[in-house]
């Protein structure tokens, strides 16, 4: 586990050895709250923790609609696209039909929308829960189910789903895969890049 600042937004804390953690910051419902779509969404990013996969993110062609890369590997966007496939909401159909028909609004793409990898990219998983669902302050209001999204210090993207269990001051813990699908303490590891809550009427 890397040794992180506070990130908030896009301003860093410089000089600090380990997460801040704050009741304003974040402030998580109790799991008695958590129902309905809200439930299965961490239901589903919860399974995956059963037999954890291998971070990979190399591009394969996999079925349309409801493809899915092999259980055992995945990126961190492919803990997202799981989650709320259990949910019963199939990511690579949506944001697949959302860039064939508005293709540039989204930040990565090749010459026309692909089913195969482009909803297993950050940025455009961002431009769709942010033209879809609701963007939140990344400071405040963190409940289990939504989606939250990181600029880490390689300057790479990296998204994750917050559950209902916390840290032991009070803080949500996420489930994301950096090296492999984990269940862990990092909402406020990195810089916070976006924070969604999917579908709007949840």
């Amino acid at each position: 586990m890397p040794r992180a600042c506070l990130l908030v937004g896009f301003a860093i804390l410089a000089g600090c050895s380990a997460p801040i953690h704050s009741s304003r910051l974040a402030q998580p419902f109790p799991k008695a709250a958590v129902k309905g779509i809200a439930a299965k969404v961490v239901e589903g990013a919860k399974l995956q923790l059963v037999k954890p996969a291998s971070y990979d993110a190399s591009y394969r062609s996999i079925p349309y609609p409801n493809g899915d890369v092999p259980a055992d590997r995945g990126a961190c966007t492919d803990v997202v696209i799981r989650a709320l496939r259990h949910a019963g909401y199939d990511l690579q159909k949506l944001v697949h039909e959302d860039m064939k028909a508005n293709l540039s609004d989204y930040p990565v793409h090749s010459q026309r929308a692909d089913p195969n990898i482009d909803q297993r990219r950050v940025p455009n998983l961002r431009r769709f829960f942010a033209k879809f669902g609701l963007s939140l302050d990344v400071r405040k209001d963190w409940r289990p189910g939504d989606i939250v999204t990181w600029k880490l210090a390689s300057g790479k993207d990296h998204t994750g789903v917050v559950v209902n269990d916390l840290d032991d001051h009070g803080t949500p813990l996420v489930v994301h895969n950096l090296r492999q699908t984990a269940e862990e303490d990092v909402l406020f590891a990195w810089m916070v890049t976006g924070h969604y809550r999917f579908p709007k009427s949840r």
